[in-house]
């Protein structure tokens, strides 16, 4: 487990996290997403002891990550693969050897037996056999990222820490790596933080996530619960408008993330018998579940009886004003 509380850092006089406290679960993939500039990235180093905070602590299973005792901070991190934007690849090395660098790192011996099953399972698992002795200039983007991960996995870390680790790639690519990740998650059971602005990452893979604005923690739940009904800072952030509404009757948004499926709507209509319009809505796809949310408009002398309906059936919504 991992556990930030009131975690304060500066540089300089320039206050970057100003008090985050989170707890990531063993064998979880959190999310933490937010513009440019939130502390994101920061955090993320803070808790591979890259960088040092000025208060506050964070513990990694009960063990406090800090920069002032070098020996514990360094097993840590051996416990702590790291996976980046720009995948920090040595040109020199071809794939195997970029893979084994972290064993070369820490004085183990890449000519073992041992070590080199670890080495080609790794490259078997993220799909590069065909490309083992290619130098990174050989490779396509979504390639480099793929040795990215087996070198971040080859001293068996239980944590992986994922910086942006897709922002460079295009869409498909995106996905093909995602899925590599949860297949590492759900086979390997390794814990994964990944550090992202991009909205579709945090959708297919994570299980519960943080948004960072200006240093600080705004909201934290499951994705669907944040991005189907999300509070205003969040609809800032996705630049999400649900277009022209009707200024006659009333507008209600109804959000979908435990009953996608049930027929609510026609149901309502039937029981209450009752009109009303369907003026926007939008279906996502959460880790293969599909949510959304509907916004209809009901005339002013029927919004009791609506609302009163969905609070029956356990439907979240709002008064569109």
């Amino acid at each position: 487990m991992i556990e930030l509380r009131d975690v304060r850092k500066n540089f300089d006089n320039l206050e970057v996290l100003k008090g985050i406290s989170i707890t990531i679960n063993d064998g979880e993939i959190y999310g933490i997403i937010g513009q440019s500039g939130a502390g994101k990235s920061t955090l993320l180093r803070c808790i591979n002891g890259l960088e040092s905070y000025q208060s506050g602590t964070i513990t990694v299973d009960g063990t406090i990550v800090s920069q002032k005792d070098k020996n514990t901070l360094r097993r840590l991190q051996r416990n702590m693969g790291m996976i980046f934007q720009n995948f920090n690849l040595l040109e020199r090395l071809d794939v195997y050897d970029n893979v084994a660098l972290p064993m070369k790192f820490w004085g183990i011996n890449v000519s073992s037996p041992e070590s080199v099953r670890r080495i080609e399972e790794l490259i078997r698992l993220v799909g590069l056999e065909d490309k083992k002795h290619a130098r990174p200039s050989e490779l396509s983007g979504g390639q480099k990222q793929r040795v990215a991960i087996a070198r971040a996995l080859v001293l068996d870390p239980q944590i992986i820490l994922c910086d942006e680790a897709t922002s460079a790639l295009d869409p498909a690519i995106t996905r093909e790596i995602l899925s590599l990740l949860q297949e590492i998650n759900e086979k390997m059971g390794k814990t994964i933080i990944v550090v992202t602005h991009q909205m579709e990452v945090v959708k297919q893979i994570c299980q519960r996530v943080s948004f960072l604005r200006d240093g600080t923690v705004l909201a934290e739940g499951k994705p669907e619960d944040l991005f189907i009904h999300p509070i205003k800072e969040v609809k800032e952030f996705l630049q999400e408008e649900s277009g022209l509404l009707p200024t006659k009757g009333t507008n209600i948004q109804l959000f979908f993330t435990d009953k996608s499926s049930d027929p609510v709507i026609t149901m309502m209509a039937r029981e209450l018998d009752l009109d009303f319009s369907i003026c926007w809505g939008k279906l996502e796809d959460f880790r293969s579940n599909v949510y959304g949310s509907l916004v209809i408009n009901v005339k002013d002398e029927d919004t009791q009886k609506v609302c009163e309906y969905l609070d029956r059936e356990k439907v979240n919504w709002e008064v569109l004003k």
